[in-house]
């Protein structure tokens, strides 16, 4: 990518001056990376450029672009922070500070058994850097984008650890964050690489079943088409071709080809949430639904906030077609995910963008856990994962395996007796969930009653729970808990109270972070 093709894109989304600011980076970003090149031959200056252009798709602030052009010019130049920070403002300083964080703490981390005691540190690092702003990781997942698109030119060896630390690492990161196409491209390109002959095996067998059934399903298109225009419903309609690494994720569970019926979807998307529920209607109308394969995610979203609904139906001519209905906003949040709630540009003028609340601030009280400047009770762990990174910023003792469940564990789905969703790890226990709602609620907890049953403090949460807190005045929070949480937030809350009550001593690093503290207000 030019520098004038990047102008040309930024200028249909940005204002005038901010362009101006970019057109700045780009030439400072240019200078200073001059005589440097890509494997491929090419200058240097392309990556950061084609990074930029990838967060300008995705919508994200101007400060985000621009660190996305100048996120590689600490570390791979001469150049100190204070001056990107005087050139272009602190925003932009902290954003590549924190990439330039990220791209550190990478060192060693070729797979999630890589995160163990001994890279504890590097996840520290990348815990702290994110956790004071999602945008450091957006930034950094565009950066891993452009990179695993140009693998070819690595050698072999190199673009198999690349491969699997994007598999691992970054693409589970993206469905974290909702990225949908962000992470089936991460998994494409990295799978395709780490496994060829698989790959190109999948590949081989969905051309031949794809080319038979995509004419029935260009009828039955046809069908549900004049069917909706019937019923007088705004919809778009398109086709949907399952991933390769999908199918192979899906092989592995269900064993046989013929047994993955969503080879091949159409998806239909409509002008809000009630169409989305008349849209299942007619085709359930024109077709014998596959019960079992009828998945709400609208009433009930996926972990990341993922919402839509999902059926599969049997056609007269005996073909299986799934379909997937969702509204626009919902589509917009599938393949983009958390940066399609950002919007920067659009509410710079706001309050909200002013005070920094778009931009998720970390230290919230827990009675914000479950709204934070876009953020839905499915990205919960986002939150709880700002907390992680202050806690090891004030030195407290965090395990990694503690890290490791609450970033990439799969995770549940459990409900308060009024109905509010509460988004927790699998094989989260009934305290993590009592510590979520609040910590006074967590610390005064003597029972739990789980679908009205009484529930052992021991005995983990399963999907669809509905949990209630028996609280006493006069109950306090007890060492053994410590046992039976499974959370760090929860785990950090209880800790804290502990401490307060003097039942366990602080960690010797935080006392030390805490007396010099304290020295250092007596100097003053």
């Amino acid at each position: 990518m030019e520098k004038s093709e990047l102008l040309k894109i930024a200028k249909k989304h940005y204002e005038i001056d901010e362009v101006v600011r970019l057109e700045e980076a780009i030439d400072y970003a240019t200078i200073k990376h001059d005589g440097q090149f890509r494997k491929s031959g090419e200058k240097y200056i392309t990556h950061p450029l084609r990074v930029a252009g990838i967060l300008i798709k995705w919508g994200m602030d101007i400060d985000s672009v621009i660190a996305g052009v100048l996120h590689d010019v600490v570390e791979d130049t001469e150049t100190p922070l204070e001056d990107i920070e005087e050139k272009f403002g602190k925003n932009v300083a902290f954003l590549v500070d924190g990439v330039t964080k990220v791209g550190r703490a990478r060192s060693g981390m070729d797979n999630l058994e890589a995160y163990l005691p001994q890279t504890k540190d590097n996840l520290s690092k990348l815990l702290i850097a994110v956790g004071q702003d999602i945008r450091v990781i957006i930034i950094k997942l565009a950066d891993r984008l452009h990179n695993v698109q140009t693998l070819e030119y690595m050698p072999p060896e190199k673009q198999k650890k690349i491969a699997r630390e994007s598999l691992d690492v970054f693409a589970r990161i993206a469905d974290r964050l909702g990225m949908g196409r962000v992470r089936m491209e991460i998994e494409e390109i990295a799978f395709s690489y780490l496994r060829p002959k698989e790959y190109n095996r999948l590949k081989n067998e969905m051309r031949k079943r794809l080319g038979k059934s995509t004419r029935k399903l260009g009828r039955v298109r046809e069908d549900v088409e004049n069917q909706l225009k019937k019923a007088g419903i705004d919809f778009k309609i398109s086709g949907r071709v399952k991933s390769i690494y999908s199918l192979h994720k899906k092989l592995q569970k269900a064993g046989e080809i013929d047994q993955v019926y969503d080879l091949m979807a159409l998806r239909i998307i409509v002008k809000n949430k009630e169409d989305c529920y008349r849209v299942l209607g007619v085709l359930h109308t024109m077709y014998k639904p596959m019960i079992e394969r009828i998945k709400d995610y609208i009433s009930m979203p996926k972990p990341n906030g993922y919402q839509s609904l999902h059926t599969t139906v049997i056609t007269p001519s005996k073909l299986i077609a799934e379909f997937q209905i969702r509204t626009e906003d919902m589509h917009e949040f599938a393949e983009r995910g958390l940066a399609a709630s950002f919007h920067y540009h659009e509410q710079k003028s706001s309050k909200n963008y002013i005070s920094g609340a778009t931009s998720i601030q970390r230290g919230l009280p827990d009675q914000e856990i479950k709204g934070n400047g876009g953020l839905t009770n499915e990205l919960q762990w986002v939150v709880q994962m700002q907390d992680v990174a202050q806690r090891l910023r004030d030195g407290e003792e965090i395990s990694s395996d503690q890290l490791q469940v609450d970033i990439f564990g799969d995770r549940i789905f459990v409900y308060s007796p009024k109905g509010d969703i509460y988004n927790l790890p699998e094989g989260a226990l009934p305290l993590d969930y009592a510590y979520m709602v609040h910590s006074d609620i967590g610390k005064h907890a003597y029972a739990f009653r789980v679908n009205e049953k009484i529930h052992a403090f021991d005995k983990p949460l399963q999907e669809g729970d509905v949990v209630e807190v028996l609280t006493r005045k006069n109950q306090e929070p007890k060492a053994d808990w410590l046992d039976l949480v499974t959370t760090s937030h929860a785990r950090i809350k209880l800790r804290s109270q502990l401490k307060r009550k003097g039942i366990i001593e602080p960690t010797s690093n935080a006392t030390a972070i805490q007396a010099r503290k304290q020295a250092e207000k007596k100097k003053i």
